[in-house]
């Protein structure tokens, strides 16, 4: 699931939305009232229901082939998509929705990178300041398994995510975490 030529996705759970009307996201750590979306690079990141903590890690041009090798493994999968037991079920039953987005109301929208990815920021997601109508009605998300799986995504189950979160923030490795405050505390 992935947004085609001139679109921007936003996934969701509530299939009944008309109209995405700019507001301040309670994760927010950015001033702005905006309607989110991502581009096709970043949709699988949104592969989840939507409270899904998830630890996410990809190479860069700068990353080390040791981290590389410790962190993703012998799998070749050009990303790594982490999260814990406890959410196997309800990724297997959440209702995922994908609304098609027209992606000339959006701008990118970078948020700061760890100091050594510093460079030409790339953008993390895209904004909108204005009231944006989907395209068409939301599409049903098929099974996330599947979409990983088919992008070549290695999604690994964890019992926490802490440990590997703290390998890949201190390795050369790209990472994003999302929803880190729902996962379970770390086991220390």
């Amino acid at each position: 699931m992935r947004p085609g030529d001139g679109e921007v996705l936003h996934f969701s759970e509530d299939p009944t939305i008309t109209e995405f009307v700019p507001h301040v996201a309670a994760t927010a750590r950015v001033p702005g009232a905006y309607v989110w979306a991502v581009d096709a690079q970043r949709a699988p990141a949104y592969w989840f229901p939507r409270e899904c903590p998830r630890v996410l890690t990809w190479p860069t041009a700068s990353s080390a082939a040791a981290d590389v090798a410790r962190i993703i493994g012998p799998s070749g999968a050009p990303r790594l998509h982490a999260v814990e037991y406890a959410w196997l079920e309800r990724m297997r039953s959440v209702q995922l929705y994908a609304y098609r987005l027209p992606a000339a109301l959006f701008r990118p929208f970078g948020e700061p990178e760890p100091e050594r990815l510093r460079g030409e920021p790339e953008p993390t997601a895209h904004v909108a300041e204005v009231p944006v109508r989907p395209l068409g009605p939301p599409e049903l998300v098929a099974d996330l398994f599947a979409l990983h799986e088919e992008a070549g995504i290695e999604l690994r189950v964890l019992p926490r995510l802490w440990p590997l979160w703290d390998a890949i923030v201190a390795s050369t490795l790209g990472f994003s975490g999302i929803r880190l405050r729902n996962a379970l505390p770390p086991d220390r």
